[in-house]
C-alpha cells in the first residue's frame, strides 16, 4: 500500500527544498517542490495524488497561513495531510487551528522527520483505502442485496483493521508495549457489557478504544520520550494529543468505528468533577465510552510495567483509583470495575507482555 508515496515540499529557500530531497531520498518516494503556496495549490491542481505535504510558513505570494486555509477548504485536498515546518513553536496553535496535521521544528532531526512523513503517509493511504471501499460499497448496493450484505461485513472488518493499525501507529512512537492497545480494547469492552451497553455498542467500543492515543502522532519527540517529568510549556503541548487525534479521525460520520473513536481521543482525559481537559466538560457530558476507556487506561497504567516504571501492586492500584471516584472517574462506573476486578485483571494477565508475572489472587476479597 505504500507503493508510489508522493511527497510535496513547500518552501521560497531552494536550499531548505535541497536538504529536504537528500533527507528523504532513503524513503524512495517522489518529491514534488514548490516555492510558495499558489506554486503549491497550481501543482496540486495537475498532480492530485499528494501523499503528504511539507510546508513553510514564511513564503511570498502566499504564505504558509493562507496555504493550510485553502487547503483545508478543499474538498478535494482537505484530507492530505499537512506537517509545517517551522523555526519555533509560537506557530503551532494557529496552524492547528487552521487543520495543519503536525509540525516539526527546525532544524529537524533526519530520522524523526522520515518517520513522522511516513506516519502521515500510512495514515493517508488507509484512509484513501477507507473512502474507496466506501465507494466500492455504494456500487454493490445497486447491483443487488444480497453482494450489498457481504460488502457491509468486509466493510466493518476493514474499519476494525483500519482503527487497529491506526492505534499501533500511535504506540510506534510512544514507548507502550504492543500489548496495551489489545488490553484496551478488551478491558473497554468487558466494562461496557457489565454497563448494559448493547452489544453492538461493546463491539464498537472494543476497537474504538485503540484510538485514544492516535493524536500522540502529532506531539514531538522530544516531548513524547522525554523520560522525565514535563514542564508546564511541555504539559500543554502534550495535551493537544487529544485535539490532535479528533483531528486525525474528524469527518468519519459514516464510519461508527472510527467517529467514536474519535470522541474517545478528544474527551478520556475529561474528568467528572470537570476539572480535565481539552474542554473540562463534566458528568454525563463526556461520553460513556470515554468515562469508559479513562478507567481501563488508568487501571492498565498503573498496574503494568513500564520501561520508566514497575507495575503497581493491585492493592496500590486499586487505592488510587478509589481516590479519583468522582473526581476522575465516574462514580457508578468504578463500582462496577472495582466490584468485578478480577475479571478485569484476568483479561490484563491473559494479555500480559513479556517478562510481567500473574497476578496473585490470594487477596482479592479484601481489596474489593
Amino acid at each position: 500500500m505504500l507503493d508510489e508515496v508522493t511527497i510535496l515540499a513547500v518552501d521560497d529557500d531552494s536550499m531548505s527544498l535541497q536538504m529536504l530531497e537528500v533527507l528523504l531520498s532513503e524513503l524512495e518516494c517522489r518529491l514534488l517542490k514548490a516555492e510558495n503556496g499558489q506554486a503549491a495549490l497550481d501543482l496540486l491542481a495537475i498532480e492530485p495524488n499528494i501523499d503528504v505535504i511539507l510546508l513553510d510558513l514564511g513564503m511570498p505570494v502566499m504564505d504558509g497561513y493562507e496555504t493550510i486555509k485553502r487547503l483545508k477548504q478543499s474538498s478535494g485536498w482537505r484530507d492530505i495531510p499537512v506537517i509545517v515546518v517551522t523555526a519555533g513553536t509560537h506557530e503551532v496553535n494557529r496552524t492547528l487551528a487552521l487543520g495543519a496535521n503536525d509540525f516539526i521544528a527546525k532544524p529537524y532531526n533526519p530520522e524523526e522527520l522520515r518517520l513522522r512523513v511516513m506516519n502521515h503517509v500510512r495514515s493517508k493511504k488507509l484512509s484513501d483505502l477507507a473512502k474507496d471501499m466506501n465507494t466500492i460499497l455504494e456500487t454493490e448496493v445497486v447491483k443487488k442485496t444480497a453482494a450489498l450484505q457481504k460488502a457491509l461485513v468486509l466493510s466493518r472488518e476493514a474499519e476494525y483493521e483500519i482503527s487497529l493499525r491506526l492505534g499501533r501507529a500511535s504506540e510506534f512512537r510512544d514507548q507502550e508495549t504492543g500489548m496495551h492497545t489489545r488490553r484496551i480494547s478488551e478491558l473497554s469492552k468487558h466494562l461496557s457489557n457489565l454497563a448494559g451497553l448493547s452489544d453492538a455498542e461493546c463491539e464498537t467500543i472494543r476497537f474504538a478504544s485503540t484510538l485514544h492515543d492516535v493524536g500522540k502522532i502529532g506531539i514531538p519527540d522530544r516531548i513524547l520520550l522525554k523520560p522525565g517529568k514535563l514542564d508546564e510549556t511541555e504539559f500543554n503541548i502534550m495535551k493537544m494529543h487529544t485535539t490532535i487525534g479528533g483531528k486525525i479521525l474528524s469527518d468519519a460520520d459514516s464510519y461508527p468505528v472510527i467517529d467514536a473513536g474519535r470522541i474517545i481521543a478528544m474527551q478520556h482525559h475529561e474528568k467528572w468533577d470537570g476539572s480535565g481537559y481539552p474542554a473540562g466538560i463534566r458528568g454525563e457530558e463526556i461520553h460513556v465510552f470515554a468515562r469508559i476507556v479513562s478507567i481501563v487506561d488508568v487501571f492498565d497504567a498503573l498496574s503494568s510495567e513500564r520501561p520508566y516504571k514497575k507495575a503497581f501492586p493491585l492493592e496500590k492500584t486499586i487505592s488510587i483509583m478509589e481516590d479519583g471516584r468522582g473526581v476522575f472517574f465516574d462514580p457508578a462506573l468504578l463500582e462496577l470495575f472495582l466490584t468485578n476486578i478480577k475479571n478485569f485483571v484476568e483479561i490484563r494477565d491473559l494479555l500480559k507482555d513479556e517478562a510481567e508475572e500473574q497476578t496473585d489472587f490470594s487477596d482479592i476479597g479484601k481489596l474489593t
